[in-house]
């Protein structure tokens, strides 16, 4: 019997370990490095199949209109694939989204959103796409969908999209919301941003990063001076964390983060951060959740 439905699929955020920007694009585009690293912590999605071809999203999010939704972008690209194979549409979609990651806040939420839903959806819709063919539908939507859909950590090139898998750490994440949503666009027109930072390797990486693998003392973040100048919160999270550990901000802001060898450390931590913000304490992941959940096994 088919399968019409699939719920509590995770949708994990992502950290930025380091972020430098190497160069611009002759179409404005900029050219970037990092490490993506999975956490443990993320939106949960409910995928329901309809009996008629539209998808719908069954609950609001707020300052997110349905037809902007990254998630049902995602679903209607897969869904015209799917024509495009098949000579006709697939059954609908229902979906529900319970929203934990903020907006504007550096890790990936709406293209981790948008990752497992072209995931969930293909294995719905049996539509028979490999993690390369549905990484060439998620890259035009969104520079991170790549990664998500990729769903180990990565070496990242290009504009986000060239990933090279390396070994994840085993540690913990004390993470701050400062309660801002910081603008990808204000940061990358920002005149003082630095766009020239010397590209680095593979092994420059891990071989100076073996003893501190998933903390934040290789390389910088280059967003991050920027973003903290034009949203001071941002600023003063990173200095309180930095009391307790190396602290850096996570793609173009506005969350921050430090690493920590046990979750001991980690809670001791997380109890004394500011009741003025959210914060939470996370594992890193070696895998995307969702590759269980789907059992795929790559060969």
């Amino acid at each position: 019997m088919a399968l019409t439905a699939l719920h509590g699929c995770p949708a994990p955020a992502k950290l930025n370990l380091f972020l430098h920007v190497t160069g611009r694009r002759p179409d404005g585009y900029h050219l970037l490095q990092s490490v993506f690293q999975l956490i443990d912590h993320g939106d949960i999605l409910d995928f329901d199949l309809r009996d008629d071809e539209r998808i719908v999203r069954v609950n609001d999010v707020p300052g997110v209109p349905e037809e902007q939704d990254l998630i049902v972008r995602a679903l209607r690209a897969l869904q015209a694939e799917y024509r495009r194979r098949h000579g006709k549409l697939p059954p609908g979609i229902a979906v529900r989204i319970e929203k934990r990651l903020p907006m504007g806040g550096g890790l990936g939420g709406g293209s981790s959103d948008a990752a497992t839903a072209l995931m969930a959806a293909n294995h719905l819709w049996q539509v028979g796409l490999n993690t390369d063919e549905l990484i060439a539908l998620g890259l035009p939507l969104g520079a991170d969908i790549p990664f998500f859909l990729f769903g180990e950590t990565a070496f990242a090139e290009g504009v986000g999209e060239a990933l090279q898998a390396v070994p994840g750490p085993d540690c913990w994440y004390v993470v701050i919301e400062p309660g801002v949503s910081v603008p990808t666009a204000a940061i990358f027109t920002a005149p003082d941003l630095t766009r020239n930072t010397k590209p680095i390797t593979v092994a420059d990486f891990l071989g100076r990063n073996t003893e501190s693998q998933g903390s934040v003392e290789f390389g910088k973040n280059d967003l991050q001076d920027v973003a903290a100048r034009l949203f001071p919160p941002v600023a003063e999270a990173i200095e309180w964390l930095g009391n307790h550990g190396a602290a850096r901000m996570t793609g173009s802001g506005a969350c921050v983060f430090s690493a920590f060898s046990t979750e001991q450390e980690a809670e001791q931590v997380l109890k004394q951060v500011p009741a003025k913000w959210i914060a939470w304490k996370t594992r890193s992941l070696t895998k995307h959740p969702m590759k269980s959940l789907l059992q795929i096994n790559e060969l």
